[in-house]
């Protein structure tokens, strides 16, 4: 796939994976976030090298990130997006989403997926909404994943 890349003044959106800080995006991930607290950097890792990437950078230092899951034809997940508290109100997250919605290679889907208990404000507008019939929508999940526990809904059947 190709590399995309964006600019706007000091800051730059890439696709490039090569440009990516694990470390740093590691770091608030698993300490800074209820959905990924203490996952593993090789799980991390992981997840990066099998999903299309957004870096967002302030004069090459790794700021924000947002990650996308998908075929490409016909549905993607939108996941573990965050910007640094210090580089919030910058209208940086709009430009993320922006570029993240018109990346070509996610055009004619016909569903995204996000799971979020925050910015609910800044999805809403790009389209996405509450689910009009959450009986549908059913999940496997293990909350304790990244801690060892690995108890789910299975066991408690």
């Amino acid at each position: 796939m190709k590399i995309r890349e964006t600019y706007r003044n000091d800051y730059t959106i890439s696709t490039d994976k090569n440009k990516l800080d694990v470390l740093s995006i590691h770091k608030f991930l698993s300490n800074e976030t209820d959905w990924a607290n203490g996952i593993p950097i090789n799980t991390l890792k992981t997840s990066i090298e099998n999903s299309l990437n957004f870096g967002l950078y302030y004069e090459n230092k790794q700021i924000g990130f947002a990650r996308i899951i998908s075929d490409y034809s016909t549905i993607a997940y939108l996941g573990d997006v965050y910007i640094l508290n210090e580089y919030r109100g910058k209208g940086l997250s709009k430009w993320l989403m922006n570029e993240i919605m018109e990346h070509p290679n996610l055009q004619g889907l016909r569903r995204w997926i996000l799971l979020t208990d925050t910015a609910e404000w800044l999805y809403k507008k790009f389209g996405f909404t509450e689910l009009p019939k959450p009986e549908f929508y059913m999940e496997k999940h293990n909350p304790n994943v990244y801690n060892g526990i690995e108890k789910t809904n299975a066991n408690n059947v």
